[in-house]
């Protein structure tokens, strides 16, 4: 019997035990996935126990993504372009593995959505300058397009963001993200502004080119406010949720030897928990 968890401080709001349930319940798998609460002066005794206590591995969320990228002998491109692991898993050695899945998930579901978003030789536009936004800046650049504009509140954080990614990745002020997005073929919201509604990140889509896709990674509402509002203007959108059920794929397949499917059914379950809370 093989088992895995999720680790973060705090974790209980966790929906990966309910994706990764349905996943064991669906190959009819045995073994087990949890949450667990790991506070940041534990977590380096708990990453060094991790064989110890029976785990094959975790998915690792805030505040511990770093450690985990800091504490990991292998790591995969992903997680060295983010500088942050949200996967571990122990390979045939015991040695501590790790990658960044985010960029699967956001790059897969995208795909699944908006099967032609590069159609056009046109730029992407990141809002934010954290984490998400380096894994979908990574995600870009390996799908090979050609310029990625980052508008952060902070301009230094944006360009250090860029400066980390090289000539393709541009840092613009937070003052031109809709001006300057609106031959876009992506914009795409990585800060946490929409999250359970609150605040608001006034862009304005009424020049937008048609085709461009507008997503966002908030997924608590499943329709945020920039998704809504890019509806009502006619361009398509893809919501937050398809990236959370994808970059668990991954992970999955290292632990328990069966790489998943995202079904209909399953961003069902996880989407009338998400609307039940």
């Amino acid at each position: 019997m093989k088992h895995a968890c999720v680790i973060g401080w705090p974790i209980e709001h966790s929906r990966s035990p309910a994706i990764h349930g349905y996943w064991l319940d669906r190959y009819r798998i045995d073994g087990s996935y949890t949450k667990r609460a790991v506070p940041p002066d534990a977590i380096d005794g708990f990453l060094d126990a991790l064989s110890a206590e029976g785990l094959a591995g975790c998915n690792v969320t805030i505040p511990h993504k770093e450690k985990a990228f800091a504490k990991a002998v292998n790591r995969e491109a992903s997680a060295l372009a983010v500088g942050a692991a949200n996967t571990l898993w122990l390979d045939a050695l015991g040695e501590l593995c790790a990658a960044n899945t985010d960029t699967y998930g956001y790059m897969t579901y995208l795909a699944s959505e908006a099967r032609d978003w590069a159609r056009r030789d046109a730029p992407v536009s990141i809002l934010g300058a954290g984490g998400a936004a380096r894994a979908i800046v990574y995600g870009f650049l390996e799908a090979g397009v050609g310029e990625v504009r980052v508008f952060n509140r902070s301009a230094e954080r944006a360009e250090t963001l860029a400066h980390a990614f090289g000539s393709r990745v541009k840092p613009m002020p937070w003052e031109e993200r809709s001006r300057a997005s609106t031959e876009g073929a992506v914009l795409v919201n990585t800060t946490s502004v929409g999250l359970k509604g609150a605040g608001s990140l006034d862009m304005d889509f009424t020049d937008f080119h048609p085709d461009c896709v507008v997503s966002d990674i908030v997924y608590v509402p499943l329709e945020t406010a920039l998704i809504r509002e890019a509806r009502r203007h006619g361009l398509r959108t893809v919501d937050g949720l398809g990236m959370l059920l994808h970059q668990a794929v991954p992970g999955f397949e290292q632990w328990f030897g069966v790489r998943p499917e995202v079904t209909s059914e399953l961003y069902d379950l996880i989407a009338a928990d998400i609307e039940a809370a």
